[in-house]
């Protein structure tokens, strides 16, 4: 492991975020802090999730997009972000590529992503512990 990926391994590793595994085309619940004043508040983002960017590391973001009253809205969130509160994971989406810029220029029916019923959670490439059923 060079010494970048080490670095950013280390600051992943103090912030303590567990950040679940989706990707373009499934449908997330993103819990964002915001303050107004004095006050702090989680206000939550639901919309597909149209792009990833630079992957999992420090460094990586995404851009969720919803519909509210009519107009398309985007929003782009740092991975790593002390603004996050909590990402869930609403429905995974079958898609065939990475990038869903497309779903910009559709509406209503045309708009729509089908629902991965068979998902398998991606190896992290851990062995299970002894004794534990899996």
């Amino acid at each position: 492991m060079d010494i970048i990926a080490q670095i950013e391994a280390e600051q992943i590793a103090e912030l303590g975020k567990d950040i679940p595994d989706f990707k373009a085309g499934d449908t997330v619940r993103v819990g964002f802090k915001v303050t107004e004043g004095t006050r702090t508040r989680v206000q939550n983002f639901e919309g597909v999730c149209i792009s990833r960017k630079n992957g999992e590391g420090i460094a990586g973001s995404f851009t969720i997009r919803k519909i509210s009253f009519g107009e398309g809205v985007e929003r782009i969130f740092p991975l790593y972000s002390t603004n996050i509160d909590n990402i869930t994971v609403i429905r995974r989406g079958r898609v065939r590529r990475a990038k869903l810029y497309y779903l910009r220029a559709r509406r209503g029916k045309s708009a729509r992503i089908a629902e991965d019923t068979n998902y398998k959670p991606k190896d992290d490439g851990k062995k299970p512990v002894q004794g534990s059923a899996t």
